[in-house]
């Protein structure tokens, strides 16, 4: 199984970035996925999470409103749309996949050690 993240950089704060995670070697549609951010001294935060159909998602109060998590099941790929970006949104973000057996309408777990495959991570910054 490997994920892999782009999309990060750059960036100034209030301005917009999209995340993309391309995912091989499972059966992708199957499984919810989400998105962690880890800054450098501290554990990795849930951003948001996606059901196996997409209909089913998860924000902390912190990103609500501003960010948009999505799938695209025929390209096996998961988004992350961030907007209004601060920065104390700046971190390191990964995707990440659960391949625990869950119900479809759940939006995935919101626990880092519920997902057992990740990608390397890519870095965003946002300055003031």
């Amino acid at each position: 199984v490997q994920l892999v993240e782009s999309g990060g950089g750059l960036v100034q704060a209030g301005t917009s970035l999209r995340l993309a995670c391309e995912v091989s070697g499972v059966a992708f549609s199957m499984f919810p996925v989400g998105w962690f951010r880890q800054v450098p001294g501290k554990g990795r935060d849930t951003v948001a999470t996606i059901n196996r159909n997409g209909d089913k998602t998860y924000y902390p109060d912190s990103v609500k409103g501003r960010f948009t998590i999505s799938r695209d099941n025929a390209r096996n790929r998961v988004y992350l749309l961030m907007n209004s970006l601060k920065p104390e949104d700046t971190g390191v973000y990964y995707c990440a996949l659960d391949s625990s057996a869950i119900p479809s309408d759940n939006p995935g777990s919101r626990s880092t050690s519920a997902y057992d495959y990740w990608g390397q991570g890519t870095q965003v910054t946002v300055s003031a």
